[in-house]
């Protein structure tokens, strides 16, 4: 937990440090975001944030969606993604569930060429495999803005929980 007027103070590389993993892999968004310190609210911090990647080029953009794990992947990932999908079930899908759920990932990334990204927080099992099917259906463009927007929640998120205060 850290509170906003400290993240106002920090060095780049302490804020970097600090807030950095809040976009997947991805610390240039805080990087880029420390110059426009300082910030007026934990609201005004987000934004800057989700402002950096709105900014970002389209390569940039495609990079922190790739970024992502699979949902319900047993590979490696950072451990705010660990822990958000395991809040939603993800981590205990019976045999047939996973086999379902890598097979809509795989058409997802087929069709997308991106990982199917969902703010899992609050949701159940049901609620993700009903995402992924509904989505699967959408053009790339809907997607790529849908997977963008789905980040910035993410990030809202893991943001509220570094200052222990809602955004």
């Amino acid at each position: 937990m850290i509170n906003l007027a400290t993240l106002n103070q920090l060095s780049r590389e302490a804020f970097v440090n600090a807030i950095g993993w809040v976009f997947e892999h991805s610390p240039w968004v805080a990087e880029q975001a420390w110059a426009q310190r300082p910030w007026s609210s934990p609201l005004a911090l987000y934004q800057s944030l989700v402002a950096v990647v709105q900014a970002a080029p389209r390569e940039a953009q495609l990079a922190l969606i790739r970024a992502h794990p699979d949902l319900g992947s047993k590979a490696r990932m950072a451990p705010a993604s660990a822990q958000e999908q395991q809040g939603a079930g993800l981590d205990a899908l019976s045999p047939e569930e996973y086999a379902d759920l890598l097979a809509l990932n795989q058409r997802y990334r087929e069709r997308f060429g991106f990982p199917f990204i969902l703010a899992v927080r609050g949701k159940g099992k049901a609620e993700v495999f009903q995402a992924l099917r509904d989505r699967l259906h959408n053009d790339l463009e809907a997607e790529f803005h849908t997977a963008l927007e789905q980040i910035y929640q993410i990030a809202r998120f893991r943001l509220a929980d570094i200052l222990q205060e809602a955004i």
